[in-house]
């Protein structure tokens, strides 16, 4: 047994795992002698996994309890792909891929992601809107929450609002207003103590009793959130049952309107324990996931759903003033890439803002916003300048594949696609390019990457400083 790892694990958090697992904690011991798993998660708003496997340059393997998610081997660096550039993927441990997956998002549906850095599941939900109604995405820390954006942007998700705000804070503004709402809340990361040494060595049996005061706040703020007939995931990746079955027990009580529903099972998931909580056999609703049993670390899920009927959605944003010379060199840009459609849909005017000469993107649902805090509120397309419209980054990313006319497509093997990335310029033969000059969106095997200009077959290259590899 790999003795490292297990010292690490303080004697307290053992004693109780041994009471909590029986004759199922020497397996469970046994785990720590495994490798850690590394998994990655398709972005299907941008392709299919059927075509995500054809054009991978690495081996991948299917993780059997996510539809979109697949192991790789620890050698692989998927993040120096240029595939993972275009946002095609994001990397994740395939258990924590689990809690997205078990809440059932449909387009045009308002989501909210309490505390959503770095950007695993609100990804995840993000995608599966599939550039309608909203999602918010939240973290109480700036540079968590900047990290985050980042994720979303590289993802192409347009319809964002990314906040920076305590919770309680947006209930006033949220009251009863989202379809679905991810809580995965601040845990003692208990495990994630395989994969994460550090997190052992910190942990105390004082700081999960901590923890469990901060959840139960923050699931209170969710549920006031929540509208009627709409559904709640709570999630945690710690084992401790105050963090977890008691929680639970905990808001059913409280919020007698909410009630636990069953989540998609698989062979490998383990049931809530109603001994763990208040005995409510409601609890075996729960999963939890055990390194023991699955191919991943541990985690807990609860869905929940709140009685009642929606009400009327929130109606479409307002009509943005829009100066006709900002139109005008929007549109000449526009015109010179061959704009088709944006992320699936027809471009709207109504929903274009500037603000200090740059340019956003605003969702289409109209919001209260008023008072909180922000890093972005919809999709950042790029800054004015002097007589001229200059895009920005995550406007490229928010392109599908066929969306514009103008596009330099190389395959994913091509040297030319690391030195883009790199911020080079690159040689382009007349057959690869669309048209002989100007903009261009460069991609890999059809799925843009970012903006390069064209002269005289040589490629400016446009890959923000900020972005390089």
């Amino acid at each position: 047994m790999d003795s490292d790892r297990l010292s690490a694990l303080p004697q307290a958090f053992l004693h109780r795992m041994k009471d909590m697992l029986g004759d199922d904690f020497e397996p469970f011991l046994a785990a720590y002698e495994q490798p850690r798993t590394y998994g990655l998660r398709v972005n299907t708003a941008k392709i299919s996994c059927e075509e995500f496997e054809q054009i991978v340059p690495f081996e991948v393997k299917k993780i059997p309890w996510v539809s979109n998610g697949y192991f790789y081997n620890e050698d692989v660096r998927p993040s120096r792909c240029a595939l993972y550039q275009a946002g095609l993927y994001y990397l994740q441990e395939p258990s924590a891929m689990t809690p997205a997956s078990r809440i059932p998002v449909e387009p045009g549906e308002y989501v909210l992601d309490m505390c959503a850095a770095p950007g695993g599941k609100a990804t995840a939900v993000g995608s599966a809107l599939k550039g309608e109604g909203l999602l918010v995405a939240n973290d109480i820390s700036t540079t968590r929450a900047r990290a985050l954006l980042r994720n979303l942007e590289l993802f192409g998700i347009p319809n964002l609002f990314v906040a920076n705000e305590k919770p309680e804070k947006m209930v006033k503004n949220f009251p009863e207003f989202f379809h679905k709402i991810i809580l995965d809340a601040p845990c003692s990361g208990e495990g994630m103590f395989r994969k994460e040494e550090a997190l052992a060595k910190d942990w105390t049996p004082e700081k999960s009793e901590e923890l469990s005061r901060i959840q139960k706040q923050l699931c209170l703020n969710a549920a006031d959130m929540l509208q009627p007939g709409g559904q709640m995931l709570y999630s945690t990746c710690t084992f401790a049952p105050c963090e977890d079955e008691q929680i639970i027990s905990w808001l059913l009580r409280e919020r007698p309107e909410l009630s636990l529903i069953s989540m998609e099972d698989y062979e490998g998931f383990s049931t809530g324990n109603p001994e763990w909580g208040d005995g409510n056999p409601q609890l075996k609703k729960c999963v939890r996931i055990f390194p023991h049993k699955m191919q991943g670390e541990g985690h807990f899920l609860a869905l929940l759903q709140k009685e009642g009927t929606a009400g009327p959605s929130a109606g479409t944003s307002k009509t943005s003033r829009l100066a006709a010379d900002v139109r005008k060199y929007m549109e000449e840009f526009f015109r010179e890439i061959g704009l088709k459609t944006l992320d699936g849909q027809e471009f709207d005017w109504n929903r274009v803002e500037v603000r200090a000469d740059k340019v956003y993107y605003l969702p289409s649902v109209s919001c209260n916003f008023r008072g909180l805090t922000f890093i972005r509120n919809g999709l950042y397309l790029g800054d004015l300048k002097k007589n001229r419209f200059e895009p920005a980054q995550p406007l490229a990313l928010a392109f599908r594949k066929n969306e514009a006319e103008a596009v330099i497509s190389l395959s994913v093997d091509d040297p030319r696609l690391e030195r883009y990335l790199k911020g080079e310029t690159l040689t382009i033969e007349p057959e690869e390019a669309a048209h002989s000059k100007g903009w261009h969106l460069l991609c890999v095997e059809g799925y843009p990457l970012g903006f390069g200009k064209l002269v005289n077959g040589t490629l400016k290259n446009k890959y923000p400083a900020g972005w390089r590899v």
